[in-house]
């Protein structure tokens, strides 16, 4: 299956491409000769297996065109280097950004796909003399990786994660800056497991409060929303996907998520008006 497919069974239109841009967005596409916010983010504003998603809640709720921008395995190099991206935010009237994972991010230790931020593409030098025991042969992806790097249990993982926080902050900043439109910042905590700040007994490299502050301070507006993935919340019967995709479907949110999510941004949205 090519990876911008929702893998859903949708019909054909289930994903479209805008001029200019070389990411596939949620389908159908849309026209842009009228006003729209728009929703940019990952697998969740996307909405993978679910049928409404809450960019598509929010467009009924608030009676305004909202423009689907999320794209599967986007990440922060994906919303800082899309030109055509860009473009559909800098021409939108408000634009409602979901926080970007920390370790989709080309970095001082490791190279990830232009389009695809959750794949390794290669390790730098610094990270090889970081870490000279390690064989990086294998690592194809960053949740690989960090495990990898966790699995050697001393400080050096610090090191890293820092490094990735603060690159982060640095490019979430220029983006905002950069953006003439406004921006309505959305912290969506995915939580995996009952301990959200760990995965597999291994602590997560996560956004943190002051890194949030850091970028608050330059997006016109902020909301903040929990919530668990269907394989741990009873949705998952509610999502649609095929036989062989539920182990997928398990670590995505479900309907009762999405509208969660878009209710809580109704009032902060209302308040950029």
């Amino acid at each position: 299956m090519s990876y911008h497919q929702t893998g859903s069974g949708g019909p054909e239109d289930a994903v479209c491409q805008y001029a200019g841009s070389r990411l596939w967005f949620r389908g159908p596409e849309r026209s842009l000769d009228t006003p729209y916010m728009a929703c940019v983010g990952a697998d969740e504003t996307f909405g993978r297996f679910v049928d409404r998603p809450f960019a598509a809640i929010l467009e009924e709720k608030l009676d305004r065109r909202c423009l689907n921008l999320g794209s599967l395995f986007c990440g922060l190099d994906t919303l800082c280097g899309d030109t055509g991206l860009f473009k559909l935010i800098t021409e939108a009237e408000l634009c409602i950004l979901q926080a970007p994972s920390v370790l989709g991010q080309t970095n001082h230790f490791y190279r990830v796909h232009s389009r695809r931020n959750d794949r390794v593409l290669a390790p730098t030098q610094d990270l090889i003399a970081l870490y000279p025991e390690v064989d990086f042969a294998d690592v194809h992806y960053v949740c690989h990786l960090m495990s990898l790097l966790q699995d050697q249990h001393d400080a050096r993982f610090e090191i890293v994660a820092e490094e990735l926080r603060r690159n982060w902050v640095l490019k979430i900043r220029d983006l905002l800056g950069k953006l003439k439109t406004p921006v309505l910042l959305l912290n969506l905590q995915v939580l995996r497991h009952q301990d959200s700040a760990r995965q597999g007994g291994k602590m997560v490299v996560s956004i943190t409060d002051q890194m949030l502050e850091q970028v608050r301070s330059v997006s016109a507006g902020y909301a903040q929303v929990s919530a668990f993935v269907s394989g741990h919340s009873d949705e998952l019967e509610d999502m649609l996907f095929g036989t062989l995709q539920q182990p997928m479907a398990e670590h995505m949110i479900g309907p009762a998520a999405h509208k969660s999510v878009a209710e809580a941004l109704i009032a902060p949205v209302r308040n950029l008006n």
